[in-house]
């Protein structure tokens, strides 16, 4: 029965919407077996209730069972989210940033990889800015950093007098990135615990300066990266990144489950790789056609935007040269950026 024990028990206890167990999120204090009483002291930050309730039932399920224990007590102490005091929670998306200087953060996510969320993410930013906003983008997504290719920059950041990182500046945006610091061939090899320092040097250790919008690039999936995130900083609201076959949106809905589940309202899901056209027009669905509406009617969001696949939105990811920053007129896809734009401008308005 020592502590070791009894953290190996509390491994099977998730956080509620992740992957992951509250050990290794760091959230159980203190561990105590004293005249066969029990004591696990936990710490939560959260604004919903059902979160530490969840817990705390679970925790009794496979803590009571055990040998040698004549009663279990599960303390759970739960604080505000830093960065959100003040802030309304639930669906509202009035909650202020507490990150000096950035009115509104904007998280961009799905529930797997590959479905284009950092194309999405980039443009989004590109058509943010293009309509007169101040914008950054974070790439959070430290193990597969997409955002100095796309942006077609090698600068390292350098850092001020304050120990700040700058961040890179291209087409007008504010951007930093895991991909600034690494050579092209390099991986990141982190853990956990690594990863989640790594994140919040990037939201509180970045000169951001005043911005109306900071865009976060979120990896694939419902892991840690994801819960520091959301207890770090007070995230306005969350884009959900699908294509339209069903192995996608099975992902998709456990992304809007997790977000929903802290408290993060979900401001509409992006339908990508919807079709493609051929040049005689005739469209083909290759993954499928109408999941992301469908799905949105479902889960009843917002469908900001069907996406298609375009050879033209690759070539200028990839040239890093972002297609938003096309005029609207003259391609579908940057119109489709722009409509996404304006949609979050006038459900999260900077102010």
């Amino acid at each position: 029965m020592s502590p070791e024990f009894i953290k190996e028990a509390l491994r099977h206890v998730r956080y509620p919407g992740f992957s992951r167990d509250i050990v290794s999120f760091g959230l159980v204090k203190d561990i105590r077996h004293e005249n066969g009483v029990l004591t696990v002291k936990i710490e939560i930050a959260t604004k919903d209730p059902k979160v530490p309730e969840q817990i705390f039932k679970e925790c009794h399920a496979v803590l009571d069972p055990l040998p040698d224990v004549g009663s279990v007590k599960v303390e759970i102490e739960v604080k505000e989210p830093q960065g959100q005091q003040g802030s309304t929670g639930g669906g509202d998306v009035t909650g202020k940033s507490s990150i000096p200087g950035v009115k509104r953060i904007i998280a961009v996510a799905s529930g797997k990889g590959g479905v284009g969320k950092s194309t999405v993410a980039a443009n989004l930013a590109v058509a943010l800015s293009k309509i007169g906003a101040k914008v950054g983008l974070c790439d959070c997504d430290l193990y597969g950093p997409s955002v100095a290719q796309m942006f077609g920059s090698h600068e390292r950041p350098m850092a001020n007098a304050n120990d700040e990182i700058i961040p890179i500046e291209a087409y007008g945006l504010k951007l930093m990135s895991m991909g600034f610091l690494l050579e092209d061939r390099s991986p990141v090899i982190v853990r956990g615990p690594m990863a989640t320092r790594y994140t919040q040097q990037f939201l509180r250790q970045v000169e951001w300066g005043d911005l109306d919008y900071l865009i976060l690039d979120l990896p694939p999936g419902t892991g840690d990266i994801q819960l520091t995130i959301v207890q770090t900083v007070a995230v306005d609201g969350v884009v959900i990144v699908t294509t339209p076959q069903e192995m996608a949106l099975i992902d998709a809905r456990k992304a809007v489950s997790m977000f929903a589940k802290v408290n993060v309202p979900i401001l509409g899901l992006v339908e990508n790789m919807a079709w493609f056209e051929c040049d005689h027009g005739q469209r083909y669905y290759l993954f499928g056609e109408g999941g992301g509406v469908r799905e949105a009617a479902t889960l009843n969001v917002p469908l900001l935007a069907q996406i298609p696949i375009d050879p033209q939105t690759r070539e200028r990811g990839d040239a890093g040269t972002p297609v938003a920053l096309i005029p609207a007129a003259e391609h579908p896809v940057a119109a489709a950026f722009q409509q996404i734009a304006a949609a979050l401008r006038e459900r999260v308005p900077a102010r």
